[in-house]
């Protein structure tokens, strides 16, 4: 199997025989060893009775079907883990993504990238529901993880199968896949990619995602830069709280003793009390993390490196 398609769905019936078909003339030219993976994440309007019809009359689509809506990212997770394709190839269902840029995304793929994302260039949403939170939180992504990132929240991307496999996705940490597998050491790009008006149905998402991204992108940043010393982070709040709590102790002293203000209900003084226990809190909280980060590591016998190639060892 080269390809594997993963399509989260959500109450898209009228879109996915449209889909399917667009799908079935671009693929078959590339390669007739694909298949298209149909995620239902808790539908409601028949869209596994429409994605069940399409699998009696296609042997090449399949259906994964949720007990409830758990979510794009869980959706796309599931896909990933059952795709049996050397390459996978992620959309969203209602028809904004062409699949007509799915042999573009192959051939830059090919250039030696391992994750080619989609940059809706030309968007056709909303400006101020869809575009403008995007936006902003495209901008926010790239500053706080230091790479360059136009259209994290594009899901129509191409992807060789053993980076995806060592990605981990929770939340709505899918819009930040290539940057995930950046910090595994993946090559990745962004093309331009055409976006299409919705035709039928309504959007499953608005503003208040923007939040949950935001949440994800603190993980993320952590993820990236303190998961494997988590002690650099909190033990650095720690000593600026030390820091901070040692200052207002001398101010507090020069005040008792050479000025004689009187300490009942003194702001630096509860100030220095409060700057102590924090600086201690957050240095264990570290030492914490620094423990957990090894039992993660040694009870899963996992390395804190991820290697491509190994050529020239025994039996390879």
């Amino acid at each position: 199997m080269r390809i594997s398609v993963v399509i989260p769905i959500l109450n898209e019936a009228i879109n996915i025989p449209v889909l399917h078909a667009e799908l079935t003339n671009v693929l078959p030219p590339i390669t007739p060893d694909y298949e298209v993976i149909f995620v239902d994440d808790g539908s409601y309007d028949g869209s596994d009775a429409v994605i069940k019809a399409l699998v009696e009359a296609d042997s090449h689509v399949k259906l994964i079907r949720f007990r409830r809506n758990f979510g794009q990212t869980s959706a796309l997770s599931a896909g990933f883990h059952y795709a049996s394709g050397e390459i996978i190839i992620t959309m969203d269902g209602d028809l904004q993504n062409d699949p007509a840029d799915i042999p573009h995304l192959l051939e830059v793929l090919d250039q030696g990238y391992d994750v080619v994302s989609g940059w809706r260039k030309r968007r056709k949403d909303p400006f101020f529901t869809r575009q403008f939170p995007s936006r902003s939180a495209n901008r926010l992504i790239s500053l706080f993880t230091g790479i360059p990132v136009r259209d994290a929240g594009c899901t129509l991307k191409a992807m060789r199968k053993e980076i995806v496999d060592e990605i981990q996705l929770y939340g709505e940490m899918h819009r930040f896949i290539p940057i995930l597998a950046q910090w595994r050491g993946a090559k990745i790009t962004e093309i331009e990619v055409n976006h299409r008006p919705r035709q039928y149905g309504r959007p499953k998402y608005g503003l208040s995602r923007t939040l949950r991204v935001l949440l994800d992108l603190i993980t993320v940043k952590f993820l990236l830069k303190y998961f494997a010393s988590p002690i650099q982070i909190f033990g650095l709040i720690g000593l600026a709280c030390l820091l901070g709590g040692g200052i207002s102790g001398i101010v507090t002293i020069i005040m008792k003793w050479i000025y004689n203000v009187d300490m009942t209900g003194n702001p630096m003084l509860y100030l220095t009390i409060l700057a102590l226990i924090l600086g201690v809190q957050f240095i264990v909280l570290g030492l914490l993390g620094e423990i957990s980060v090894r039992i993660y590591y040694e009870s899963q016998n996992k390395p804190t490196y991820a290697i491509k190639e190994r050529m020239g060892f025994e039996g390879e």
